[in-house]
């Protein structure tokens, strides 16, 4: 048997919470707070109007994705004031998925500069909110300026077959660069 962390990352409200809740095989721990006026002018709530909790350590799942492996899942708090605790939460990582919530594609920017930066292989998950994609993957690759070996692919939070296919795609991509950084350290 076999184990690996996975972060799940990504801006305020872009879903990460559901993603992990919604391919998790046990009742996930969440550390979701009341918003409160506190937050007023701080979080940007014009897309997600009916948004009433938030993120303030993580959260944790578990799924497992073949009879050998097993995927522990540690989603990050979005909001910039929390940013404090990645550092912590990508220890031991083998990869990230970067939630892009494309009605606020710049939140998108440090979550994939912050991976970028420490060399952690990631992908990017467009989440497609009411099931619609509401921009071409190769415009969204573009904006944020994505390498094209990087996968981005389209997924919904909500549901556990696309979570599930996201993670097998991050899983894929994170086991060919590990085989080609130790083929490199072979030479």
């Amino acid at each position: 048997m076999t184990s690996a962390k996975i972060v799940v990352a990504g801006g305020f409200g872009a879903g990460k919470t559901t993603f992990v809740g919604s391919v998790s095989e046990i009742v996930p721990l969440t550390t979701e707070a009341m918003m409160t006026d506190a937050s007023t002018g701080i979080d940007n709530l014009d897309a997600t109007p009916k948004k009433s909790t938030t993120t303030v350590a993580m959260d944790f799942g578990r799924v497992s994705l073949d009879a050998d492996l097993i995927l522990y899942l540690f989603g990050t708090p979005g909001q910039q004031r929390f940013w404090f605790m990645w550092d912590d939460l990508v220890r031991g990582a083998i990869g990230a998925v970067v939630l892009a919530d494309t009605r606020r594609l710049a939140d998108s920017f440090a979550p994939v500069d912050f991976f970028e930066d420490r060399g952690l292989p990631y992908i990017v998950g467009v989440n497609c909110f009411d099931g619609i994609l509401q921009h071409d993957i190769n415009d969204v690759r573009e904006a944020l300026s994505i390498d094209p070996s990087i996968p981005i692919v389209r997924c919904d939070a909500r549901d556990r077959e696309s979570t599930k296919q996201t993670l097998i795609t991050l899983v894929e991509y994170a086991m060919r660069q590990w085989i080609a950084l130790r083929a490199a350290n072979a030479r």
